[in-house]
């Protein structure tokens, strides 16, 4: 690269010895922050190379497999090797940040559970993601479960009044 002209500075016999000691603690810092900016670049750059080769990696390992599914023949302990250069980290962050298949979604949105509302008292079916599903039930069993949802509202509004009144 270019030639760097080195500067140097003179002083005056008339500064002090706290000026020119916060003047060399300044320039410590910006040498500090330029390593600071180096490193971070070079960081950036390994972690490029490391992505890039992760990439290259996958394309192969997809080659082999379509190569020896058409054969008929298929080695899945060859997929599943991973090459040592790659960091375990960064191959889940990439499969982390990879979108979605549609067997995975259908996967998860077939997943239905029942969670407590602890504000009102009741359990609501949640679908996947996050849907909420309607829950049909009999007439009784509806009448039931509002009281407890009506106990639980009340409960819950006289402990925030309570709190309220207190401070």
């Amino acid at each position: 690269m270019g030639k760097e002209k080195s500067k140097k500075r003179h002083r005056s016999s008339s500064e002090d010895s706290s000026s020119s000691s916060s003047s060399d603690s300044s320039h410590e810092k910006k040498k500090l922050r330029k390593l600071k900016k180096k490193l971070k670049k070079e960081q950036r750059k390994t972690e490029k190379a490391l992505k890039k080769k992760l990439r290259e990696e996958k394309k192969k390992l997809k080659k082999k497999h379509r190569s020896k599914s058409s054969s008929g023949s298929r080695d899945e302990s060859n997929l599943e090797e991973t090459p040592a250069d790659i960091p375990i980290e960064l191959m889940e962050k990439s499969k982390a940040m990879a979108p979605m298949t549609k067997e995975e979604w259908e996967k998860k949105q077939s997943v239905v559970r029942r969670v407590l509302d602890e504000d009102t008292g009741r359990y609501r079916l949640i679908k996947g993601d996050g849907e909420v599903l309607e829950e049909i039930v009999s007439r009784d069993r509806h009448k039931q479960i509002n009281r407890q949802a009506t106990q639980a509202d009340g409960e819950f509004f006289q402990s925030n009044t309570v709190h309220k009144k207190a401070s």
